[in-house]
């Protein structure tokens, strides 16, 4: 586990839907910054972030709900979650828990411990090595992009070969984050239909 010290703080700013797939996007950005973190989860997690977000009530607990209950009936105080590493492109989280004054560690999907967060209100702490590898500026990679396309075009004029054609891949990427930057602020949350934790849908 990463040292409190090398954890970042960020909170929730939109959960989001991919047009390529029934993946949703959770969107999470660092306090203070604007750098954020996509996470990539399935339907039904999203929907018990989205949930838990908007404060529906519910007639029957879920099951981050009961999961914060039994914390609640054992005395454990919960105390943060943790998305602590990037491995092969999936989210590894962590829920950090307090009992009889020992603190207890407990594996767990990125999207499972982002919905146990909300409930019960606590922080939810990005490790730096996570957040320096995978986050994005928007603003920074725009300029980034917009470089790219002009070093592209000076070259396409010095060359009269035909450029090689966008693979189906590569412009299923673009378009996830041309709609991530699009719709950043005034996207409405889902709620629907499980999926590791994924930086990117083509990397299952």
């Amino acid at each position: 586990m990463p040292d409190p010290s090398d954890l970042i703080e960020v909170t929730i700013d939109s959960v989001r839907v991919s047009l390529m797939s029934p993946q949703r996007i959770v969107i999470l950005r660092e306090n203070g910054t604007e750098r954020f973190l996509p996470i990539w989860v399935g339907p039904y997690e999203a929907e018990a972030i989205t949930v838990a977000l908007q404060e529906v009530e519910v007639s029957r607990p879920m099951t981050h709900d009961l999961l914060k209950n039994v914390f609640n009936i054992f005395n454990a105080l919960l105390v943060r979650v943790e998305i602590h590493t990037l491995k092969e492109d999936i989210f590894f989280g962590n829920i950090v828990a307090e009992l009889d004054g020992k603190v207890i560690n407990i594996d767990s999907r990125s999207s499972d411990a982002i919905a146990l967060a909300i409930r019960a209100h606590i922080p939810i702490m990005v490790a730096k090595e996570v957040m320096d590898s995978a986050a994005i500026v928007p603003e920074k990679d725009i300029q980034d992009a917009s470089l790219e396309e002009d070093e592209a075009e000076k070259t396409d004029q010095d060359q009269s070969e035909q450029p090689e054609p966008t693979s189906p891949e590569d412009e299923e990427r673009l378009s996830v984050f041309d709609n991530f930057l699009e719709n950043l602020d005034d996207s409405e949350p889902p709620a629907e239909d499980n999926t590791d934790d994924k930086p990117d849908p083509d990397k299952n």
